[in-house]
């Protein structure tokens, strides 16, 4: 009993932090890295800098010319609702 309960504890907890956010790759050059951000050109869609802190994790080399894979979430920090209806 036990241990269907931990097993489904698990579950539940796995479940609910991938649908807390959807994530999401981005795949280029690294054109520059910093320990505050991260930017890579993607070739067709350009470049894109990502925001980074000291939870980042980083796993290789990270420098300028490697080729690196960014894993990312979008997540709001604010969201202000004005008119519309009432």
């Amino acid at each position: 009993m036990k241990r269907s309960m931990a097993v489904l504890a698990g579950l539940l907890l796995a479940t609910s932090v991938a649908m807390a956010d959807k994530g999401y790759q981005k795949t280029g050059t690294v054109v520059e890295a910093n320990d505050k951000s991260i930017t890579i050109d993607t070739g067709k869609e350009g470049k894109w800098q990502f925001s980074r802190d000291a939870g980042t994790k980083v796993e290789g080399d990270l420098k300028k010319g490697s080729k690196a894979t960014v894993y990312y979430t979008m997540s709001a920090t604010k969201v202000e609702v004005k008119g519309g209806k009432k």
